[in-house]
């Protein structure tokens, strides 16, 4: 273990990660964070909704609104057994602070109050607001956190012009790849029907898993968009599928397939929609196809933020980033349809979900000094 004192950062990211806030439980991580924001001048709301918290905390009234967007909960750890150090234990050895969370995304939250707490010390009379938005539902259904609190701030019209989301974005060093877009993400099961019967007296049955294997080729070898307009191409992916009723001489009366498709904004859902229910008719399918759709497709132009924030990680690292849309979904996908600018930038994501969760030390107090920079260039 490291004996070398400890910034204000790590130490603040070493306290949340020794709280177990698997979601949803936030564990306690959000009044710590209200605690330290409270005493430069952060009023806090703490939202309920079910068995979900939320923060809201902002410092000031007036436009335009700056927020930080992060999440207090983390992934479950797995075998304890198969750690090499204890997953609530925010060790650091090495020059890196271990622990669930300690990447996705404690680091960036301890990041951000940190960062705030320079600016508002040194620019006390900052002009218009800060506020920060963190809940503890965003690896989890992502039903009563994010998407809750933004229904609420839209009815108070309290609309952020710039939101930042602290993903941990990077990918070998800090700062190289931000994310100023997603893709959007749909999940579609459809239920194929057949005929069950005995396995011996095939012509007496239907077997709808012979049936699927065509439409889950067709399926698979869809085209669906080129990549192009700062997104990937849209991609479909089977995820599973279920059928039989688990007697090996029993042919099935029916087989669901589910699949997710991430997509661009040059597809829609109704497309997407259209699409399927085409490729079905055309396999002769008896059918029943239905929708999730976890978040539709944004994307940030160049502009105020992604400038500050590109400017930001140059003065501080003396690099360039690479603009992205690609991997997973985030809560940036609630906050862009209020009309802000959206960017998400955080550590170096090697180690997220995975066993032995770690970040460099000397990442978050640089991504704290980015962070606090983007703050001055914007509102300083």
């Amino acid at each position: 273990m490291d004996d070398s004192p400890l910034s204000s950062t790590i130490a603040l990211a070493q306290a949340l990660i020794r709280q177990p806030s698997i979601t949803p439980d936030d564990y306690g991580c959000q009044q710590r964070l209200s605690g330290r924001l409270a005493a430069i001048g952060f009023d806090s709301e703490h939202l309920r909704f079910g068995n979900v918290a939320n923060l809201w905390a902002r410092r000031g009234r007036s436009e335009p609104l700056f927020v930080f967007s992060g999440h207090t909960d983390v992934v479950p750890i797995g075998a304890e057994g198969d750690w090499s150090i204890p997953p609530f234990g925010g060790e650091i050895r090495a020059g890196r602070l271990w622990g669930r969370g300690a990447a996705d995304m404690k680091g960036s939250l301890a990041a951000m109050v940190t960062a705030c707490e320079r600016f508002v010390n040194n620019h006390p009379a900052h002009r218009g607001s800060i506020a920060l938005l963190v809940t503890s539902d965003e690896e989890g259904p992502a039903l009563d956190g994010t998407r809750r609190v933004v229904e609420r701030l839209l009815d108070r019209n309290e609309l952020p012009r710039w939101c930042l989301v602290g993903e941990p974005t990077s990918s070998q060093r800090l700062g190289d790849v931000i994310k100023i877009g997603r893709r959007g993400s749909i999940n579609g099961t459809v239920t194929i029907f057949g005929t069950q019967g005995h396995v011996a007296y095939p012509q007496l049955a239907d077997n709808p898993i012979h049936r699927a294997g065509a439409l889950i080729d067709a399926l698979a070898a869809h085209r669906w968009d080129d990549a192009g307009a700062g997104f990937p191409a849209s991609r479909l992916q089977i995820s599973n599928i279920n059928g039989g009723t688990g007697a090996d001489n029993v042919i099935p009366g029916s087989v669901q397939i589910r699949f997710n498709v991430r997509f661009s904004a040059a597809l829609t859902t109704d497309a997407i929609d259209d699409c399927v229910h085409e490729l079905c008719r055309q396999h002769e399918l008896a059918y029943k196809l239905e929708w999730d759709t976890a978040g539709l497709p944004y994307l940030t132009d160049r502009g105020e933020l992604v400038d500050a924030v590109s400017t930001a990680i140059r003065t501080i690292t003396g690099a360039d980033t690479t603009l992205s849309t690609d991997g997973g979904t985030s809560d940036g996908r609630f906050i862009a349809p209020m009309g802000a600018q959206v960017v998400e930038l955080g550590p170096c994501n090697a180690t997220i979900h995975k066993v032995d969760e770690h970040v460099e030390t000397a990442d978050l107090d640089g991504l704290s000094a980015i962070y606090e920079q983007i703050l001055v260039d914007l509102l300083g």
